[in-house]
């Protein structure tokens, strides 16, 4: 029994270092084509439209919401030591450190990362990217780098549109439900705006672009299987992408805000 389970662990760990591992390789051929040409322009504007436009409605109403209930939240809080003025504070470090980078990238990651993930399974497995190959198309110049170029330049737009939706999602509950002054809601709000607290969030949305394009092309570039295998892909893709980014969340407000 002990040899067994020495031996299981053996090869979950032996099965992780060579997912790393692949992954990893995968990262740096990736990254290695976003730089060197050639460059396929319309393949590239066709997902910044696909990752920036198309996804815009989903982190718009997902960080308006949140700024609105953070505002309640802490309003509730404080109320019971008499700092309600610091509710404009909360709400515009909560919604721009944390809340509009990775909730738009818990979005992203669901709509994007899946769909990035079905398309390149589906081509794996209907052998077009084999095509692609024996047409001396590079696959990852023309399926790959794209998405990864325009993930890590999309993000970060919807990240700051995200930021201004979230606070303006705090002001309303603050004036029209709490009955705060509008002017001096608005004036500690940029009394407290810190420029460190918007390129941190932006600095996660172009990280949190890059983890979720990297996860959706790796998982579908090499499913197998079927339409079984496309719906693993998938799945694994949403899922890894989405504890990487909580991950490096973690990382990179260490990084930012060591104390």
């Amino acid at each position: 029994m002990r040899f067994q389970f020495i031996n299981m662990m053996g090869r979950v760990l032996l099965h992780f270092f060579q997912a790393t591992g692949a992954l990893g390789i995968f990262g740096a051929k990736t990254l290695y084509h976003c730089f060197v040409p050639p460059f396929y322009g319309k393949a590239f504007l066709r997902q910044l439209i696909e990752i920036g436009f198309y996804s815009l409605p989903v982190v718009a109403l997902t960080t308006l919401f949140a700024g609105m209930v953070i505002a309640l939240q802490t309003y509730t809080g404080f109320a019971q030591i008499s700092a309600e003025g610091a509710v404009s504070l909360v709400v515009l470090i909560a919604v721009t450190r944390e809340l509009a980078p990775v909730m738009a990238g818990l979005m992203v990651a669901g709509r994007i990362g899946a769909a990035m993930a079905a398309e390149l399974g589906t081509m794996r497995v209907t052998e077009q990217i084999d095509a692609l190959v024996t047409l001396s198309t590079n696959p990852f110049k023309y399926l790959i780098a794209p998405r990864v170029l325009a993930g890590v330049l999309m993000m970060p737009v919807l990240v700051f549109i995200g930021d201004i939706l979230g606070v303006c999602g705090g002001y309303l509950i603050g004036v029209y439900k709490l009955e705060f002054n509008a002017t001096t809601y608005l004036m500690n709000t940029w009394e407290y705006l810190k420029p460190m607290d918007i390129v941190s969030g932006l600095t996660k949305a172009a990280v949190f672009g890059f983890i979720i394009t990297l996860m959706g092309c790796y998982n579908g570039f090499y499913s197998k299987g079927g339409a079984q295998g496309v719906g693993r892909a998938t799945t694994n893709a949403v899922v890894s992408a989405s504890i990487l980014i909580l991950i490096f969340n973690y990382i990179l407000t260490e990084l930012f805000f060591n104390v």
